[in-house]
Protein backbone atom coordinates (compact mmCIF):
# COMPACT_ATOMS: atom_id res chain seq x y z
CA UNK A 1 0.00 0.00 0.00
CA UNK A 2 1.61 3.64 -0.97
CA UNK A 3 1.37 6.00 1.51
CA UNK A 4 0.99 9.93 0.55
CA UNK A 5 3.84 11.98 2.66
CA UNK A 6 1.44 14.50 2.98
CA UNK A 7 -0.65 13.04 5.43
CA UNK A 8 2.21 12.02 8.04
CA UNK A 9 2.32 14.09 9.92
CA UNK A 10 5.94 16.58 9.65
CA UNK A 11 7.45 15.29 12.50
CA UNK A 12 6.24 11.49 11.98
CA UNK A 13 7.98 11.81 8.41
CA UNK A 14 11.19 13.16 9.52
CA UNK A 15 11.39 10.38 12.34
CA UNK A 16 10.50 7.83 9.48
CA UNK A 17 13.41 9.24 7.40
CA UNK A 18 15.76 9.21 10.21
CA UNK A 19 14.89 5.74 11.08
CA UNK A 20 14.83 4.72 7.35
CA UNK A 21 18.72 6.25 7.06
CA UNK A 22 20.41 4.56 10.45
CA UNK A 23 18.78 1.32 9.18
CA UNK A 24 21.63 -1.50 9.13
CA UNK A 25 22.58 -2.47 5.34
CA UNK A 26 21.85 1.53 4.15
CA UNK A 27 24.93 3.19 4.36
CA UNK A 28 26.10 2.72 0.31
CA UNK A 29 29.55 5.24 1.83
CA UNK A 30 27.47 8.08 1.09
CA UNK A 31 29.57 10.66 3.23
CA UNK A 32 26.55 13.02 4.77
CA UNK A 33 25.39 13.97 8.12
CA UNK A 34 22.09 12.29 9.49
CA UNK A 35 20.30 15.33 8.52
CA UNK A 36 21.88 15.73 4.95
CA UNK A 37 21.02 12.24 4.67
CA UNK A 38 16.93 12.88 5.75
CA UNK A 39 16.60 16.06 3.86
CA UNK A 40 18.15 14.33 0.61
CA UNK A 41 15.55 11.75 1.18
CA UNK A 42 12.77 14.30 2.08
CA UNK A 43 13.32 15.94 -1.17
CA UNK A 44 13.33 12.83 -3.57
CA UNK A 45 9.91 12.24 -1.61
CA UNK A 46 8.60 15.74 -2.49
CA UNK A 47 9.78 15.26 -5.99
CA UNK A 48 7.73 11.94 -6.08
CA UNK A 49 10.66 9.97 -7.37
CA UNK A 50 10.37 7.82 -3.77
CA UNK A 51 7.62 6.93 -2.35
CA UNK A 52 6.36 5.42 0.84
CA UNK A 53 5.45 2.16 0.92
CA UNK A 54 3.16 0.41 3.92
CA UNK A 55 3.29 -3.47 4.29
CA UNK A 56 -0.09 -4.10 6.30
CA UNK A 57 0.76 -7.63 7.02
CA UNK A 58 3.95 -7.02 8.65
CA UNK A 59 3.30 -3.35 9.84
CA UNK A 60 6.80 -1.87 8.19
CA UNK A 61 6.85 1.26 6.16
CA UNK A 62 9.88 1.00 3.57
CA UNK A 63 10.51 3.70 0.38
CA UNK A 64 10.95 2.71 -2.91
CA UNK A 65 11.48 4.67 -6.15
CA UNK A 66 8.44 4.61 -8.45
CA UNK A 67 10.13 2.87 -11.12
CA UNK A 68 10.32 -0.28 -9.08
CA UNK A 69 6.23 0.14 -8.00
CA UNK A 70 4.12 -2.06 -9.95
CA UNK A 71 1.83 0.08 -12.33
CA UNK A 72 -1.37 -1.10 -11.03
CA UNK A 73 -0.31 0.07 -7.57
CA UNK A 74 0.83 3.55 -8.71
CA UNK A 75 -2.04 3.94 -10.70
CA UNK A 76 -4.43 3.26 -7.66
CA UNK A 77 -2.48 5.54 -5.66
CA UNK A 78 -2.94 8.88 -8.22
CA UNK A 79 -6.44 8.22 -8.40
Amino acid sequence: MLIPHTLLEPDTLARMLEDFVTREGTDNGYEASLQQRVERLRRQIDKGELLIVYHPDTGDTSLAHRRDIPAAMLREYEA
